[in-house]
């Protein structure tokens, strides 16, 4: 059911691929039922010569079980799918291990600017470096992304990664990801910002631990 999904790339992809699986199952077979007892009352209570309508006021138990019933369903459905949902979130955006590589972005109208610290590990040093729409990671490593916007609201999305982070100006908002294979993945913005919004884009690289070290190695030789 999920195999239109971009292919998962993360760590924590799987977990939140399982509650998207889990609300398509629930409403699919919701859908169908409900559709089941539609089609039964139109051809049960069909017009018919002779018969009348009955009024029913609802003023009965077993008259508000027809809505009773469904309403408690539909409560324990949901909260199946809010405790389910309350793991991963805790997962994702509470838990944030320890990271390999701190990577700050500022989102404006309409680039990403990924800022990485130099060979001091500081940010705000004459050694750091600034790269426009494009960010560069190891894979299977932990990496901590702060984001901040300068003008407007967006939002960072990596399909492939399960991750989805709404910018917002004056605020630093710090989210992660760690990638399991190597490969290039487009960065759109998912937030409506301006007239230049589908052409904001960006590239994930995620390299093997060899190539990453020799692209720090060309950017901050010298």
């Amino acid at each position: 059911m999920l195999s239109w999904l971009p292919e998962n790339v993360s760590t924590f992809g799987g977990d939140v691929d399982s509650i998207f699986s889990l609300i398509y199952n629930i409403v699919s077979i919701w859908f169908v039922a409900t559709q089941a007892i539609l089609i039964f009352c139109i051809i049960r209570f069909r017009r018919r010569a002779g018969r009348r309508s009955d009024y029913l006021p609802g003023n009965t138990m077993s008259q508000m079980m027809w809505i009773l019933i469904p309403c408690a369903v539909v409560l324990a459905l949901d909260l199946w799918i809010d405790f389910r949902g309350a793991d991963v979130w805790a997962k994702v955006k509470l838990s944030r291990p320890a990271p390999h590589l701190v990577v700050r972005l500022k989102a404006k109208q309409f680039n990403w600017i990924f800022t990485y610290p130099g060979p001091d590990g500081k940010f705000g040093t004459k050694d750091d470096k600034t790269f426009q729409n494009d960010l560069h990671a190891p894979v299977n490593k932990v990496v901590r992304l702060i984001l901040t916007g300068e003008d407007v609201i967006h939002s960072f999305f990596v399909p492939e990664m399960r991750l989805k982070q709404d910018v917002v100006p004056g605020r630093e908002i710090p989210a992660w990801f760690e990638a399991t294979r190597a490969g290039k993945f487009e960065i759109p913005c998912a937030e409506l910002c301006g007239t230049g919004h589908t052409g904001m884009k960006g590239f994930l690289y995620v390299h093997s631990e060899a190539d990453y070290k020799a692209w720090v190695s060309k950017n901050w030789s010298g």
